[in-house]
């Protein structure tokens, strides 16, 4: 006949002859002595299988023991000690947090969510769109040296050779036309620096 530990807890000896009212101090007192007893062991094992993780061991050490109170009327006290049941219950719970870490997509806080990439396309899209629209409304004179500055990567001397005018006349043209420019993405809805 197996006895189990609420019934070796029990100052009566016997599960029945405590009532419904006595079996839950029982497994309070059971709790306090499986934890005095064996929290420390507990913890040091949780805490190398997780790694050197004391927080996360403790929290494995708790369930572990909230599973012993939970099943503690089919705990066999014939068996001698529960060190070896409330281990194995504690190496599980680390291989289920193990597992459900694995399994769950990568957690983010709230403050890097606006560097991450929706992978949608549309907001990029959209702002070409924009600024499209905006350098059709520039003359072609300021179109041009806009395109082959910030577009094509031309240096000021490059654009002059190219366009076969000075490069004070480049800069100029490129202050009018980004002057112009922003003017145009303001009224579009865009807004930048300052």
């Amino acid at each position: 006949m197996t006895t189990t530990i609420v019934e070796m807890a029990s100052p009566y000896g016997a599960w029945g002859a405590v009532g419904t009212a006595g079996t839950a101090g029982l497994r309070e007192q059971l709790v306090r002595r499986l934890y005095d007893h064996h929290a420390p062991a507990l913890r040091s094992y949780a805490t190398a299988l997780l790694g050197g993780d004391r927080h996360t061991a403790e929290d494995v050490v708790q369930e572990t023991v909230l599973r012993a109170w939970r099943h503690a009327d089919r705990l066999d006290a014939s068996a001698g000690s529960f060190r070896p049941w409330l281990l194995k219950v504690a190496r599980r719970l680390v291989i289920d947090r193990h597992r459900t870490r694995v399994s769950r997509p990568t957690e983010v806080s709230g403050d890097s969510v606006e560097w991450l990439s929706s992978g949608d396309e549309s907001e990029r899209k959209l702002s070409a769109i924009v600024v499209a629209d905006a350098l059709r409304s520039l003359s072609p004179a300021h179109r041009e040296v806009i395109v082959e500055m910030y577009f094509r990567g031309s240096s000021v001397d490059e654009v002059a050779r190219k366009l076969g005018i000075a490069p004070g006349t480049v800069k100029s043209r490129t202050y009018y036309a980004m002057r112009t420019l922003r003017e145009a993405l303001r009224q579009r809805g865009v807004t930048g620096p300052e």
